[in-house]
């Protein structure tokens, strides 16, 4: 593993990032952002990823195994690569959106639009991690944060403009969460039908898919998931519930790291 990259194998970063489990986190992350009506304009409608999810998950799932994993010299030339795009991307809304009226401009460099796509990848990985692998201590978790906002300046965010302590991110997410930023738009429920029930995946490999999106729905915050229209019970949550527990005790500790972890860890 190249050891001149920004994290070290210790870092909490490579920690989590490194467990296959945490790829769950990325169905979840994707309709998280496209929530922010203004972030889904200048993220989602400008990517083709209303059109192929699927791709938008692959390229920053690959994007950010070459920040956590590669050297720093492959890092900055693929978030070069990003920032390029992002400064190309702008315009207004067509339509009212929540408290956004049509009109309101957008640009994908914007820093409060980037900071909750940000937030929307660490929370839900966060989230992943520990409902799948082992809980976390706050140090371990600020540890984690700390270590994101140097993604966050490689987008291009200053420190300022990011929540300083873990305390402070989950601050951030309670807002966001309970304020007025948040709508979800007919495309964006557009969205999470292509995600979660039309996924492009051969017919035999829907049952763990299946499983992957009971996850995905499972794990969104209540308010989100009634907005995308998604189903949930009290059975489904036991089931989920338990069944995360049955892994994080019975089968992560024991399977071997090429079932465990991801390619580049392993690379170590």
């Amino acid at each position: 593993m190249p050891q001149d990259g920004y994290f070290t194998d210790d870092s909490m970063l490579r920690q989590v990032h490194r467990e296959f489990a945490v790829a769950l986190s990325g169905q979840r992350a994707l309709l998280m952002q496209a929530t922010h009506p203004v972030a889904f304009a200048g993220f989602f409608a400008h990517t083709g990823a209303l059109d192929e999810p699927y791709e938008r998950l692959n390229r920053t799932a690959q994007v950010m195994d070459t920040i956590g994993f590669g050297t720093r010299e492959a890092a900055d030339r693929a978030t070069r690569r990003v920032r390029a795009m992002h400064k190309r991307v702008g315009g207004e809304l067509t339509e009212p959106a929540g408290r956004f009226p049509a009109g309101t401009p957008y640009a994908a460099d914007d820093p409060v639009l980037l900071m909750w796509i940000l937030a929307s990848l660490v929370d839900s990985s966060l989230l992943v991690y520990e409902k799948y692998v082992r809980r976390l201590s706050r140090h371990e978790r600020n540890a984690y944060w700390q270590d994101y906002k140097v993604i966050g300046n490689l987008f291009a965010l200053e420190d300022h403009e990011m929540p300083d302590t873990i305390e402070d991110f989950d601050a951030y997410m309670r807002d966001m969460l309970t304020g007025e930023d948040l709508f979800i738009t007919d495309e964006a429920r557009e969205l999470a039908v292509r995600i979660v029930m039309k996924p492009p995946v051969p017919f035999k490999a829907r049952p763990l898919l299946e499983l992957a999106n009971q996850i995905t729905v499972g794990l969104l915050p209540s308010r989100i998931r009634r907005g995308y229209g998604l189903r949930w019970d009290p059975v489904r949550s036991v089931a989920l519930h338990g069944g995360a527990e049955y892994v994080k005790r019975l089968v992560v500790p024991v399977l071997p790291d090429r079932l465990r972890l991801v390619s580049s860890a392993r690379a170590a």
